[in-house]
């Protein structure tokens, strides 16, 4: 893939709050959008390079291109470490990521079996998710961070505090918004409200058929929702794996957001 000096990637592992920051970065980028001008859905404007589903050209594509991925750093395009693209990575803790993992497989009919909770935690800390390891995900981002223009976001810090972050990731990105833009961007990015937004989630939905019977794929967008699924035991010996595999790495992970704020 030929890259752009002007290119941004955002970069989660699946199940972080990507249509999130989607939807955020729309916001930030077209005013068109911001306005309720432009009926473009946010996926349309930030196609997954390794998802390419609609068979976008990316060559026609003019620039600032935007594009979403789930890949871990050595797959990305090689030239992104030689050009002024940029990239901004979002991670979640992993135990709210395989609770929202499990709702997912729950409603996605591609998936052929019934894939019980005990069986997709042991899946995931084994590191045969077919998603993918976490630990390698966000380590392999984490320590070539210098190889990149990267901005390093938590999916904690945006549901703390969303107007900190919108202002944050419009600095990386160089663009210079008033306070009623950004107080709007606020205001529509939230999660509740992007729910309602067709414009953010409908086409994904309906290009992967989900089972919306069984579910949604925007559920609820909490911090802390791993306590509802995972047993005292099962949590305890997550947290032993949790040190094991990222204990070496200054990384802080808010395991829930209300205990966080009460510190």
């Amino acid at each position: 893939m030929e890259i752009r000096d002007r290119d941004l990637f955002l970069v989660t592992y699946p199940r972080s709050g990507t249509i999130w920051t989607q939807q955020i970065l729309s916001l930030i980028f077209n005013e068109g959008y911001r306005n309720g001008t432009e009926n473009i859905y946010s996926i349309e404007r930030a196609p997954s390079i390794e998802y390419n589903i609609d068979n976008y050209d990316f060559n026609s594509r003019p620039s600032p291109r935007f594009f979403s991925s789930h890949l871990p750093y050595y797959l990305m395009p090689r030239d992104l470490k030689f050009r002024m693209g940029k990239v901004i990575y979002v991670y979640r803790n992993p135990k709210d990521v395989l609770v929202s993992y499990y709702h997912f497989c729950k409603m996605n009919p591609r998936i052929k079996y019934t894939i019980t909770w005990e069986t997709l935690l042991d899946l995931f800390m084994s590191e045969r998710a077919s998603i993918g390891s976490w630990f390698d995900h966000v380590r392999g981002w984490y320590t070539h961070k210098e190889d990149y223009s990267i901005l390093l976001m938590t999916y904690e810090e945006m549901k703390k505090d969303l107007h900190s972050s919108v202002l944050k990731i419009s600095k990386f990105v160089d663009i210079n918004l008033d306070d009623k833009a950004i107080d709007t961007i606020v205001k529509k990015a939230t999660f509740n409200n992007m729910k309602q937004n067709l414009l953010a989630i409908d086409k994904f939905v309906s290009n992967y058929i989900f089972d919306q019977t069984k579910g949604e794929f925007l559920r609820k967008g909490i911090v802390g929702d791993w306590k509802n699924m995972m047993t005292v035991s099962q949590s305890a010996i997550f947290n032993k794996l949790y040190k094991e595999k990222m204990g070496d790495l200054p990384i802080k992970i808010v395991w829930d957001l209300k205990e966080e704020i009460a510190t």
